[in-house]
Formats: structure tokens, C-alpha cells, sequence
């Protein structure tokens, strides 16, 4: 315990000294350039009687705290950084073995424009990062960063070549001889447009690009032999001509026997493309995706949401309203095949439906679905272990709707004070496939939101938002509403409140697969919270105090379970 604290004082004494010298650093110029970030989260958890939350389920844990702080020094061709981050203990709903505090990264870069080398943990993607990305975010406790060396070459014009080579992030745990597994991969872009002469005036640009990336991890189960090298490859295009861009990428992944999959020896591909045009007023996008067995760690044995060696994007819009988002969709790594569809169109001003100022229209479709699985010469049922697993044609539909999002949001600026967003969709949640939940009903829901904002002054503004989500499954029906005032550019106070109401008496009833009818009776609560936030410069402080829903919080496809909890909560953050 004495050298845990040692080690402790130690790195709040190597942080303090280092903080001193930038701060030195920033005024003389000479000596190179400081920049960085901070922030701090914490929450101050109580006993709720209508929650089902007590002292014991606290854990006498009332406090909780996640914080980071970077700092970057820059000086010519050279830059340098660490990340400090403290969870003491981490707040609910993040994993608790992020329980600690320590510098999680530390990285050195030199670039001269031709070669780039990184040492330490970086960040980084090959095309649309089916193959490889390593990212970080902070509101779901998820960091994948990779630890190791990363060199970015630029040869000739119109030609970049990356390699990388390094282990990822796995809480606070140490890179130990057969863990987790290696990462290594390449990844080549060329713009043909610089390298052929020909099309450095066309109109049309054309990029291609390319990456291959391998997992070591040895061998040590005791009833499989599992590959210990697992390699993944993709190639990609991009193609632009004026308001029109269209992307498409292929991958592939062996064999590659792990956990997410139960143990099968099947291989994986993906597909995905997305097409758009633009022009003033009106803009239009399509994507498609199709993936079979594309789960890809550094760690086998490892499921959730850690060690991802890649990125399977989901094809859904993002909402920002509560109850638009209270059922978010999961990418399903096993297979999956989606479409969404947008188009954007702005009534011209002084016309019939636009009025004076005009008026914005946005359509929305998304849709995931099951693919096609059928028996392997080697299976007995789908998915058994040891087995190659199933086999699928490549582009097949499955029956199974996974989710499905049809909605339409209208923009319109009624005077030079008064606007109103309006908008409604009607979702389709599969909770046994999302949540893991079997049994569970499809959720078929109606959302709609009205959104009203008034500026009365040229600082002052008071924005109201009423919404409503009706469904016979799950919690039952929704009412929320938020006022909201505005003194721009530094002061803000919200009154929120979530209204459980479910139904006239109180209990959902549904059929499983099975036929069996199940009932189950939902309290009906309200869930207020108030909120004040302040900001000056780079710096913002955000107060609230209230009751937080369980529900699942997801950002691009990945996801975490938020519980319910009842509390003080300050956020602060700053750059510099």
C-alpha cells in the first residue's frame, strides 16, 4: 500500500512539475507551444425510495468521479503529450475496472511532412475502419488507443503508406506475454488525381486506397486450436464530381474463432458504400451495409465493449431529443444488413410553403435486418463451436427485423424571434437482439417532438421542448418536457422532467415467441431534473440535480447501460 502511495505522489509530483514547465512554455515561445484539455465528471449518488435504490446498492459509494486532463508541448517538427486520468471509483454505469488513476497515455511524434513516427499510445483508422480504428470516448468509458509505434510515410505526391504495430488499451492492465494480443498493419491511399497526370485538372477525383492488418495472440485453449494469427484486408474507392461523392469498401477477415461467435471457424466479410449529392437547398444520401462474422479483437476470449480492433459503423440517425433516443441501435458483429436514406430540402423563402425565411424538411429511413444463415456440412445447429459455424451467400437477407427508424423533421423560422422544430418517427426495436433480452416484445414506438425557441432580446432566449413516446411494449408510454433560458454567451438554467405514465392501469401485457402472455406492472414516475451551466472562454461548468432513467447510451454503435440513479452531478471542462 506504502508504494501504490509512493507511486501516486509521484505522478501527481511528475504532473505538477510538468504543468509548471508549460505554463513557462506558453510564455516564452521559443521554448515550444502548450495546449491541452481537462475535464472533470462527478456525481453525488442518494437513496430512492421509487427507485428501488438503497444504501446497500450504493455501496456507501455515494461520491463517485471520472476526470482526464491532456497536455500537448509542440516545438517545429516535434510534438509530445500525456493523458491523465483519474476514476475514484469510476461513476455508475462505467466498468468498474477502470477503478484508478494513472497517466493512461503518453506519446511522442515527429513529423516533417514526408515521414511521421509516433511512439506511445496513438490514435488512428484504415478507410472506413472495418478493419482497423482506434478511438477514444469519454461518455461511454471506452478507449482502445494502441500502445506501440505508428509511422506514416508520404513518398511522393498523391501517396500516403502507414504501418502500425503496438498492443491496445485494456483498462488499467499491463501488456503481459500471452494476453492480449498484437496488432500490426499497413494501410496505402492514392490520390490519382496527383499521381496521374492526366487527372490533375478532371473534375472527378478519385482516391484508392488499401489495408491489411494482423492479430497475434498464442494459442492456450484447451479444447480448440485456434489460429494465433488472425489478418483482416480491405480495399476501398472514393469518387467525387462536384455535389456528387460516393465511397464503397469491401473487407475480409479469416477465420477467426472467438467468443463474439461462439468459437466458429467461418470466415467474415463486410461491404459498405454510401452515396450523396448536394447542391444549394436540397441534399440527398444513401448508404448500405452487409456484414457476416466481423468481430475482431486483440483478445479472443474477451466480449463487450473493449479491445475492438475494428469499427463496424451502424446506419441509423443520430438523435438528440430523450425520447427520440431512448432506443438506440447496437451494431451486431455476428451479421447484420442495413440501408438509410436521408434527403434534405429547403423551401425557398417568399415561396407558398416557405414564407418569408423558408423552411427546412428532412426525411429519414433507416433499416437492420437479420442475413441468411443456414446449416454447414460440419454443424448440427447454426453457430455451434468447433464447427465452421453456418454458411451465408454474400448481399443475403435474413427474415429477423433487427430495428427500423421512418421519420421526418421540419425546421421553420416563424419571424426573426420565434422558430420551431417539429418533427415524428416511428421506431422498431428488437430488444432479444440488441439488449440480449430473449423473450422480450418487439418495441413498436411513436415519437414526436415540438421544439419552440423565442429570443426576446439579443443575449436573452428561452427555448421550450415538449415530447411524447407511445408504445404498448416495454416501460408503456413517455411524456418529457424541458424549459430552457438562455443569457448568451455565458448563462443557462433548465427545468426537465420525464414522465413514466405507461398506460390507464399501469401494466404492459405481451405474447413471447412461445405464445406465453406475460404481464408485468410498471410505477408510474416522474423523473425531474434541474440543470445550470455556465461558461467563459474555453471553460464550462454544468450543475444538475435530479432523477436519471435506466436506459442504454450509445455513440455510433457503441454502447452502455446507464442506470437509474438519483443525485448532484457537476461537469467542468477547459482548454487551453
Amino acid at each position: 500500500m506504502m508504494n501504490q502511495n509512493i507511486q501516486k505522489l509521484l505522478g501527481l509530483l511528475s504532473l505538477s512539475l510538468f504543468l509548471s514547465f508549460t505554463a513557462f512554455a506558453q510564455q516564452e515561445g521559443k521554448f515550444g507551444q502548450v495546449s491541452g484539455s481537462f475535464q472533470f465528471d462527478a456525481q453525488m449518488y442518494q437513496p430512492d425510495e421509487k427507485l428501488g435504490i438503497t444504501d446497500s446498492i450504493i455501496g456507501g459509494k455515494t461520491a463517485r468521479m471520472n476526470a482526464f486532463g491532456n497536455i500537448i508541448y509542440r516545438l517545429g517538427n516535434f510534438s509530445a503529450g500525456v493523458r491523465y486520468e483519474a476514476y475514484l471509483p469510476p461513476m455508475a454505469g462505467y466498468d468498474n475496472r477502470l477503478e484508478g488513476q494513472g497517466f493512461a497515455n503518453r506519446w511522442a511524434r515527429y513529423n516533417t511532412g514526408i515521414i511521421d513516427v509516433t511512439v506511445g499510445n496513438f490514435y488512428d483508422q484504415f478507410g472506413t475502419g472495418m478493419i482497423f480504428r482506434a478511438y477514444e470516448e469519454w461518455t461511454l468509458g471506452y478507449d482502445n488507443s494502441v500502445d506501440g509505434v505508428r509511422a506514416i510515410l508520404t513518398p511522393a505526391k498523391g501517396v500516403t503508406i502507414k504501418g502500425i504495430w503496438g498492443t491496445q488499451r485494456y483498462f488499467w492492465d499491463k501488456y503481459e506475454k500471452n494476453s492480449r494480443g498484437i496488432v500490426r498493419g499497413g494501410d496505402m491511399d492514392f490520390f490519382l488525381n496527383d499521381i496521374i497526370s492526366s487527372l490533375s485538372e478532371s473534375k472527378t477525383k478519385i482516391t484508392l486506397g488499401g489495408g491489411l492488418v494482423s492479430r497475434y495472440q498464442a494459442d492456450m485453449d484447451p479444447i480448440y486450436k485456434l489460429p494465433e494469427n488472425v489478418a483482416a484486408w480491405s480495399g476501398r474507392m472514393n469518387l467525387s464530381y462536384g455535389g456528387f461523392f460516393w465511397l464503397t469498401e469491401y473487407a475480409h477477415k479469416i477465420n477467426d474463432p472467438n467468443a463474439i461467435n461462439n468459437f466458429i471457424y467461418k470466415d467474415g466479410q463486410a461491404i459498405y458504400s454510401s452515396v450523396s449529392y448536394s447542391q444549394k437547398g436540397f441534399g440527398i444520401s444513401a448508404s448500405a451495409k452487409w456484414i457476416d462474422n466481423m468481430g475482431f479483437k486483440s483478445d479472443r476470449a474477451v466480449t463487450g465493449q473493449s479491445l475492438d480492433i475494428n469499427f463496424l459503423p451502424p446506419l441509423t440517425k443520430t438523435h438528440s431529443y430523450s425520447l427520440m433516443a431512448m432506443y438506440p441501435y447496437a451494431t451486431q458483429p455476428n451479421g447484420e444488413a442495413a440501408f438509410q436514406a436521408t434527403i434534405n430540402y429547403h423551401v425557398p423563402k417568399k415561396s407558398a410553403l416557405g414564407g418569408k425565411y423558408g423552411m427546412g424538411i428532412e426525411l429519414n429511413f433507416s433499416r437492420t435486418q437479420s442475413i441468411k444463415k443456414t446449416l454447414a456440412s460440419d454443424s448440427d445447429v447454426i453457430g455451434e463451436p468447433g464447427t465452421l459455424g453456418y454458411e451465408s451467400k454474400f448481399l443475403s437477407l435474413g427474415d429477423e427485423l433487427y430495428f427500423q427508424d421512418i421519420g421526418i423533421e421540419i425546421d421553420k423560422k416563424i419571424n426573426r424571434h420565434f422558430k420551431l422544430i417539429a418533427s415524428a418517427d416511428l421506431f422498431n426495436y428488437n430488444m432479444d437482439i440488441i439488449e440480449g433480452h430473449p423473450g422480450e416484445p418487439m418495441v413498436d414506438a411513436f415519437v414526436w417532438v415540438t421544439d419552440l425557441s423565442y429570443r426576446f432580446k439579443r443575449k436573452h432566449s428561452i427555448r421550450w421542448e415538449m415530447s411524447q413516446l407511445l408504445t404498448k411494449q416495454d416501460q408503456g408510454n413517455w411524456l418529457a418536457t424541458t424549459i430552457e433560458y438562455n443569457f448568451a454567451p455565458k448563462w443557462f438554467l433548465a427545468i426537465m422532467d420525464q414522465y413514466n405514465y405507461v398506460n390507464k392501469d399501469g401494466v404492459i401485457s405481451y405474447t413471447t415467441p412461445e405464445g406465453e402472455i406475460h404481464k408485468k406492472t410498471i410505477e408510474k414516475l416522474h423523473y425531474p431534473t434541474v440543470s445550470a451551466g455556465y461558461t467563459k472562454g474555453t471553460t464550462r461548468v454544468l450543475l444538475s440535480y435530479g432523477r436519471q432513467r435506466e436506459g442504454i447510451l450509445c455513440v455510433g454503435g457503441v454502447c452502455r447501460v446507464v442506470p437509474k440513479s438519483n443525485g448532484f452531478k457537476i461537469t467542468i471542462t477547459s482548454s487551453f
